[in-house]
């Protein structure tokens, strides 16, 4: 008996984009900055982070204008939000 198998074309507006795949969660800052930056090691990858986010005033001010701290161990499920729709997924 042969079986072949059949592949469904997905359309295009209907793949899988890096942001369908990234879960947003509550990730430690360090944890997160290297999803970015995986070859750095986690103090260097949230230095480089933190660059990117002083060169942006918006991202900056949104993301340290809510509850949250600049001192804060963690990203919250909100500023991870924040940072992909200005950044990106990894």
């Amino acid at each position: 008996m042969e079986t072949t198998e059949k592949t469904k074309r997905i359309p295009e507006d209907k793949k899988e984009t890096p942001e369908d795949k990234f879960e947003i969660k509550a990730y430690l800052k360090t944890e997160f900055a290297q999803l970015y930056f995986p070859c750095l090691s986690a103090e260097a990858a949230l230095k480089k982070l933190r660059k990117w986010i002083a060169v942006n005033p918006e991202l900056h001010r949104q993301l340290y204008g809510g509850r949250e701290g600049k001192n804060d161990q963690t990203f919250s499920k909100r500023q991870v939000q924040l940072l992909i729709d200005f950044l990106e997924a990894p």
